[in-house]
């Protein structure tokens, strides 16, 4: 029996890799319809902290991962007592908190945006002119774009601190971007890791649009991304599946703007597209299995589908499930609503470029 802390579509893809491995899963969700829950032989629906949930974790699971963030740390050190935990606590609690995670990537000897932590309404009189125009970040529970606001003066940061709740943020340096870009690694130990092939990244309105493999850069930036990527795994000790977000600037300098301590939407194109998925490697690292080869097997164009396709009925499907090379993934949310992500598909062919076109076709069809 594996656990997993989390019932959403990444719990659900976990488990659905796990049971295809021989393995039983536990799920721990305080939403009694999440994702999860219908595919997992246990659900314990109870709060992520809830004490007695976690020493039923902790009783009748060999082995708990996470399938976000944003989990008590001290609830993954209160299991990693008596049981295997991957990712650890230390890693979980470093990419909780941006100021936290810039500053370790800093210390690992990588590069990020220029940024300044602003904690307090007093960290607003020193000058932030270097800095601007930027982006001022909520340190903690930001994601997909929320919890954001770029500014342009001094005086936008403090109006946007204080919308902000003001609660610990980071101002963070606007760079001229070439691209966006993201790594996946699978890490079991020092001699037993690999990554995913580099995944190009578009969005819109802070969410994840669409992933674009193999991405469209020079295999020298590729391959300094892949480096990047194993080195601040192995400065963070990690086991489990990481994904770290890049910015490649217009100069072809690459820097590091987010990591996730967990399989990644900009990795979906794993369930179909390479020999092993993310989700069968999160399975792998979390058993100390070494993780499973990585070749990718076809160009791929993954699409997210978010609830504004829904409009007041189901997209019509046949659009996608008539087409040879296009596989869909379905989520299995109750209810559709702006942002929210409902699925996926992928689209494979030999050539990335006629893939991306009719991907992005396809999506356009669907809308209402």
């Amino acid at each position: 029996m594996l656990g997993i802390i989390g019932g959403g579509q990444l719990g659900r893809m976990f488990t659905m890799a796990a049971r295809s491995m021989g393995y039983r899963v536990t799920v721990l969700e305080p939403d009694k319809d999440c994702p999860a829950g219908t595919l997992a032989d246990v659900h314990l629906c109870a709060p992520y902290d809830d004490s007695p949930a976690l020493d039923q974790l902790a009783a009748t699971c060999l082995a708990v991962t996470t399938e976000f963030e944003n989990v008590s740390a001290l609830g993954l050190q209160r299991l990693a007592k008596s049981v295997r935990v991957s990712p650890s606590a230390a890693a979980v609690s470093i990419a909780q908190d941006r100021i936290r995670e810039k500053t370790f990537i800093q210390g690992a000897g990588l590069s990020v945006a220029p940024f300044a932590p602003i904690e307090s309404l007093s960290d607003l009189d020193q000058s932030l002119k270097p800095l601007l125009p930027g982006i001022l970040k909520l340190a903690q529970l930001g994601y997909d774009g929320k919890g954001q606001i770029r500014v342009e003066s001094e005086e936008d940061a403090r109006r946007g601190f204080i919308a902000l709740g003001e609660k610990p943020c980071v101002l963070e340096q606007r760079l001229e971007l070439n691209l966006e870009l993201s790594v996946i690694v699978a890490r079991t130990s020092p001699s037993k890791v690999t990554t995913f092939p580099v995944a190009e990244n578009q969005h819109a309105d802070g969410i994840l649009d669409i992933s674009l493999i193999p991405a469209r850069v020079s295999e020298k930036v590729a391959q300094r991304a892949r480096e990047m990527a194993l080195q601040l795994a192995e400065a963070l000790d990690y086991v489990g599946v990481l994904a770290v977000e890049f910015f490649l600037l217009k100069d072809q300098q690459l820097i590091i703007n987010e990591i996730a301590p967990r399989p990644h939407n900009s990795g979906h194109f794993s369930l179909d597209a390479t020999l092993t998925s993310q989700f069968e490697q999160q399975v792998r690292t979390l058993c100390g299995l070494p993780p499973g080869d990585t070749q990718l097997l076809s160009p791929v164009v993954m699409i997210n589908l978010l609830g504004d396709l829904w409009g007041n009925k189901d997209p019509d499907w046949s659009i996608l499930l008539n087409q040879p090379n296009v596989l869909l993934h379905l989520y299995g949310k109750s209810s559709a609503r702006p942002g929210r992500k409902m699925g996926h598909f992928n689209v494979l062919g030999d050539d990335p470029e006629s893939i991306l076109k009719e991907a992005t076709d396809l999506r356009d069809q669907l809308r209402p």
